[in-house]
């Protein structure tokens, strides 16, 4: 029933569609809402963090790649002398009162599938909570050695304050331009302007001005119920007649889908499933005999399921402008400099 009424809300918001046109009065409510907590927001100044925190969000609903960019960035930026730690909202994840660290367990049922495979893709210390500047006080109470945080979400959390903010886009870029319900944006298009870095999902090279395009690659498939590993070349050659089976709850699960076809693979059945599916439903049973792959995020849930046939997919961002993280850092430098000189002066 989701993923109809997600597919539905998507044809409306594909382009300036009569129903389109009949949900704008309450887009407008949107936009006056968003304004409100934008003003409100000004009167009280955000939760700086002791160490520099960069956001990597979105303003189009669903998915766009933001988890993928926040581990590349975490293995990038710990290469180059950061300790990083995450922070997350935790979808999916029983909430409560306290935000909820990795340390103490990283199953998708305490943070949520998101922040479960950062912590299992990176070892990065993580912290789930619908607020993050407590989430980030907990995150550094419990672990000192960070100097960075990476939030993954929150370019609309403005409680938050922030020192480099990146916008994920995809081939949808804006849609049709209008805000919620009317379209797909959490903010006005004009929000990206204010943005110091967008990285364009999906794209080898980028769509628009001062973007960065960046590209999905399979690096590896784990089987869940025995934890082998194979290189994603060995993978595809140990499996090169099969005809596989793939399901994904991701934003976009197509998006999966066509990077297995543009792979090599063979596909059969497509499962695609609402984002964040808990799979205790197993729906996955009825998908024929033959490998099943999924997301990297999806695995982190189904390996429970002790499903022979399942592989997940890994993958790592390519970025059509690699240097771009030396300019994160040399930009995370000075702002470390600037807080350490704040704290310093007693401002």
């Amino acid at each position: 029933m989701r993923r109809r009424l997600e597919a539905c809300l998507h044809r409306i918001w594909s382009g300036r569609t009569l129903a389109s046109d009949l949900l704008l009065p309450l887009s407008w409510l949107v936009a006056g809402a968003a304004a409100w907590r934008a003003r409100r927001a000004r009167r009280t100044a955000p939760v700086r963090a002791p160490v520099p925190v960069v956001v990597v969000g979105n303003i189009l609903v669903g998915g766009t790649g933001k988890t993928p960019v926040v581990i590349a960035l975490c293995r990038a930026l710990a290469a180059r002398g950061w300790h990083p730690g995450v922070v997350s909202r935790g979808y999916g994840a029983r909430g409560g009162p306290r935000p909820r660290l990795s340390r103490d367990g990283a199953g998708a049922e305490r943070l949520g599938d998101e922040p479960a495979l950062i912590a299992r893709e990176t070892g990065v210390p993580v912290a789930a909570h619908r607020r993050r500047p407590l989430a980030i006080a907990a995150l550094l109470e419990a672990h000192p050695e960070v100097d960075l945080i990476l939030s993954d979400d929150g370019l609309q959390h403005l409680a938050m304050a922030r020192d480099v903010e990146i916008v994920v886009q995809d081939r949808r870029g804006t849609g049709n331009g209008r805000l919620l319900p009317a379209g797909p944006l959490r903010e006005p298009a004009a929000r990206l302007a204010r943005a110091d870095w967008i990285i364009d999902n999906g794209a080898d090279a980028p769509s628009r001005p001062g973007a960065i395009g960046m590209a999905l690659r399979p690096v590896r498939a784990e089987h869940l119920a025995s934890g082998r590993v194979l290189a994603w070349d060995d993978w595809l050659r140990a499996h090169a007649d099969a005809t596989c089976s793939a399901a994904a709850a991701i934003g976009q699960p197509r998006r999966f889908f066509d990077m297995l076809a543009r792979c090599g693979v063979r596909l059969g059945r497509t499962l695609p499933l609402p984002d964040h599916h808990h799979y205790r439903d197993d729906p996955l049973r009825d998908l024929p005999p033959g490998p099943v792959l999924v997301t990297a995020k999806d695995a982190v849930k189904c390996a429970a399921l002790g499903d022979p046939r399942l592989w997940a997919v890994h993958v790592e961002a390519i970025f059509s402008d690699p240097g771009w993280i030396d300019a994160l850092d040399a930009r995370l430098r000075a702002a470390r400099g600037a807080l350490e000189s704040a704290a310093k002066t007693g401002r």
